[in-house]
Parts: structure tokens; sequence; C-alpha cells
């Protein structure tokens, strides 16, 4: 698979929690350069973010990030104000308890408020699989399904796992047509990206590709 094809889908990521605004930076500059999906950051810096790239490079962030048991009304407000600075994606993760409690009116409600917050802009779905069992994977496509979201997103990266290529594929067995699937935590190579791909990713949650593909030019220039 060509490069460019697998960095269009690239959500390129800086979520840990000591980021500066000069790593941001640097990742934004990446995203231009190597012209991926968009950079997935932390909501403070959206602001500064948007007014730096402009509509060069979308600007994702994440809402309920990483643990999903905020609140609704605080993901809905959290989710106005990134949409407010100028995020042009949102990434939410999901209530896990409410899953594991089955509450799945209350995990169909969340989601579709946020994506009301949202307006027209992307929604993703963080359901964190390495947390859940395969009936309740199954059971979140379809609640994402229902719910007016755009993506089912595998991971935050945080839970301690990250997506798989039996998941990729569990998502897209069974999410109706309409909804698309982020592989996000793990994606170390162009040959687990490319595998995500194949198997239905439309979006990749990584911070490797491009350093990746850096690496190699930087190899190159070096002739």
């Amino acid at each position: 698979m060509e490069i460019n094809k697998i960095l269009e889908k690239v959500d390129h990521t800086l979520l840990a929690q000591g980021a500066t605004w000069e790593q941001i930076r640097g990742i934004c500059d990446d995203g231009m350069k190597y012209r991926t999906a968009s950079v997935c950051i932390p909501a403070s810096f959206v602001r500064r973010a948007k007014d730096y790239v402009g509509d060069k490079l979308a600007v994702c962030t994440v809402i309920g990030f990483p643990n999903g048991y905020s609140t609704t009304a605080v993901k809905v407000f959290e989710t106005a104000d990134a949409v407010k600075n100028g995020a042009d994606e949102i990434d939410m993760v999901i209530n896990i308890g409410w899953v594991k409690d089955e509450r799945w009116d209350d995990v169909l409600a969340e989601i579709r408020a946020v994506k009301a917050a949202c307006g027209e802009k992307i929604l993703k779905v963080i359901i964190e699989t390495c947390l859940l069992t395969d009936a309740e994977k199954v059971k979140m496509c379809e609640i994402v399904s229902a719910s007016g979201a755009d993506y089912i997103k595998t991971s935050t990266g945080f839970a301690g796992g990250g997506a798989t290529r039996e998941d990729v594929a569990l998502f897209a067995a069974h999410v109706a047509p309409h909804v698309k699937i982020k592989a996000a935590g793990g994606i170390a190579s162009l040959q687990d990206a490319e595998d995500f791909i194949k198997l239905g990713a439309s979006r990749l949650g990584t911070s490797r590709i491009v350093k990746i593909v850096k690496n190699t030019d930087t190899d190159k220039s070096a002739y």
C-alpha cells in the first residue's frame, strides 16, 4: 500500500499528560507536511493549534478521556467547548461501568447527547475493547450504529491494551454500513497500519507511523 494512502488515514496523536505546546506544534507541523487526516491532541491546546494550522489540517480532541466516567453533562460541556475552540473532530470515551451494568439506554443517550453537541463535526466513540467481552463489543457496535456517531474506535491507549486485528474484524462484521472504524493503540509499524486498513479501519490513531516515515526521509537524505 502506498505510504500516502496510509498517512491520509492517520490521526497523528499526542495525548501524553506532560505534552507541551512545542511538542503539539511539532505534531501539527508533521501533520501538515505528511497530510495526515488530523492531529489528535488534548483539549487545552485545541484553540492554539487551530489558530496555528488554520484550514490546512483537521484538529481532533478527546472527551471524557481516558476513563469515560465523567457525567454526561460534563462530556457535553467538554464537547461544546472543544467545538467552540475550533475542534473539527471529537473522540469520546463511553462510560464503561454502564456497559458492565448493561445500562444500554444510558450509554446510547449519552452518545447521542455528545453527538448533538458536536453538530456537524465528526464524532468517534471509544469503547475500550481491552476492558470488554466480545458480547459487550458486539452490543456496542449496535449502540454506536444507532447513536448517530460517525466512528467506533477501539481504544484510548491508556487502559493496558490497544487495537487488535480481531477487534477490528469484529467491528467490521457488526457495525452498520454508515459507521466507520478507527483502530488506535499499539499501531507500531507500516504492516500493522496496512493490516488494520485491510480489515476495515478508515482511521488509525497513532504517533508512530509519521515517525517511521520521518526516519525513512532522514535515511534517504543521508545519501
